[in-house]
C-alpha cells in the first residue's frame, strides 16, 4: 500500500507582475502557476484546492468566521513502510538461479498423483481407501 505526506498551503490572494501578463485575472492565474510549479519542482502533486473555514478573534472577546482558501498537495513517502511493497512475492521466481528450478519430471510425477481419476458414484472415503492400498 502506498503511503502519502500531505502539504497545505495558503492560496494567493492577489495576482503577481510579470512581463507580458496583463489584467488582475491573468496575473492572478500566474501567481497560482507559480505556487504550483515551485511544489511540483519539490515533488509535490497538486490534489485539490478548498475553501475551509477558520475561526478568529475579533476584538477582546468576539469571534468571527473567516473563510480561507487553501491547496493540497501531496507525495510519496520514502520511508520503511514504501520499501515493503518492493519486496518481491513468493511466488515470484525472477530471481532464482537455474539450478533452482525444479525439473520437467518432478513436475509431471506431481501433476499424474493430482490427476488421478476419480469416479462420481465412489464416495471419497473410498477413493482414498483404494489409493492408500495402490
Amino acid at each position: 500500500m502506498q503511503a502519502y505526506e500531505y502539504k497545505v498551503v495558503p492560496a494567493p490572494k492577489k495576482g503577481v507582475k510579470a512581463k507580458g501578463v496583463k489584467g488582475a485575472e491573468a496575473r492572478f492565474a500566474h501567481a497560482l502557476q507559480l505556487v504550483m510549479n515551485d511544489m511540483g519542482a519539490e515533488g509535490w502533486e497538486y490534489q485539490r484546492t478548498d475553501t475551509l473555514p477558520c475561526e478568529e478573534r475579533q476584538g477582546l472577546t468576539g469571534k468571527t468566521t473567516q473563510f480561507r482558501h487553501v491547496l493540497i498537495f501531496r507525495r510519496l513517502l520514502n520511508d520503511e513502510a514504501g520499501a515493503a511493497d518492493d519486496m518481491p512475492l513468493i511466488e515470484d521466481h525472477s530471481a532464482d538461479s537455474p539450478n533452482d528450478v525444479p525439473s520437467e519430471e518432478a513436475n509431471v510425477s506431481e501433476e499424474a498423483a493430482h490427476d488421478s481419476p476419480t469416479d462420481p458414484d465412489i464416495s471419497s472415503e473410498d477413493q482414498r481407501r483404494s489409493s492408500a492400498s495402490a
